[in-house]
């Protein structure tokens, strides 16, 4: 139970909701390290997500490979929140064995926010997309989920670029061509002081505009560093 200095207890209350697992975590990295030998993959920064405790990890998101990247060379377990539409079939059975949390990505969805708080309280690792879907991957645009998370709990915010897992004018569901370069770049850890309840709409669009910022500006640095270029919009017909 999580109490606030002035004893109030903190909102969301998430006593109700189960630890996610992790026992086929592991199992489920090497499964797509397999996946991934068909490309030619790249980290950067790996030291800068920090060993222990709570962290945020936020990353641009514009193919499908990109979940997969950052679950599989994360040095920690990772919990991605990954849209709901995934959770069918043996690919949805895996992803819940692996502990991955689904979400609702157009309403507001309570069970997704109070497991994602019962994993940085306990001091997991979490990943979120910050642009809510897939696009160019250049963070133009923001949802204020990883503001809110890290205001709760005060995890800091790590921000990481992947790079090359669209080909350009490719649609965003398909996989880049075999042997294509991967890069995950990972940037410095934005610390975040938590905030008490009650939490203001101002307090969470503020810390926002400083993730969508920092995030937009590695995504840069991490083109830079990598040579590596953003797509085009999928080509007509």
């Amino acid at each position: 139970m999580v109490v606030e200095a002035t004893g109030r207890r903190d909102v969301p209350d998430v006593d109700d909701v189960a630890t996610l697992p992790e026992r086929w975590m592991w199992f489920g990295k090497l499964a797509v390290r397999a996946v991934l030998t068909r490309y030619d993959v790249h980290v950067s920064g790996a030291d800068q997500v920090p060993a222990t405790g709570p962290v945020i990890l936020a990353s641009n998101h514009m193919g499908y490979l990109d979940g997969p990247l950052l679950f599989a060379t994360s040095r920690r377990g990772v919990h991605c929140m990954v849209k709901e539409s995934m959770f069918s079939g043996p690919m949805g059975f895996g992803l819940l064995r692996m502990g991955q949390i689904k979400v609702d990505r157009y309403h507001t969805d309570p069970l997704a926010v109070k497991q994602t708080l019962r994993l940085l309280r306990q001091g997991g690792a979490v990943a979120i997309y910050p642009e809510g879907a897939r696009g160019r991957g250049d963070v133009v645009s923001t949802k204020g989920g990883a503001a809110y998370f890290a205001l709760v709990t005060g995890a800091p915010v790590v921000p990481v670029a992947c790079l090359g897992t669209r080909a350009d004018g490719a649609s965003p569901e398909a996989y880049p061509p075999k042997g294509s370069r991967l890069d995950l770049v990972v940037g410095a850890p934005l610390h975040v002081d938590a905030v008490p309840w009650p939490r203001t709409k101002g307090q969470v669009a503020a810390v926002q505009d400083t993730i969508q910022e920092a995030l937009s500006a590695h995504v840069r640095y991490a083109l830079e560093l990598t040579g590596q270029t953003l797509p085009s919009p999928p080509s007509a017909g």
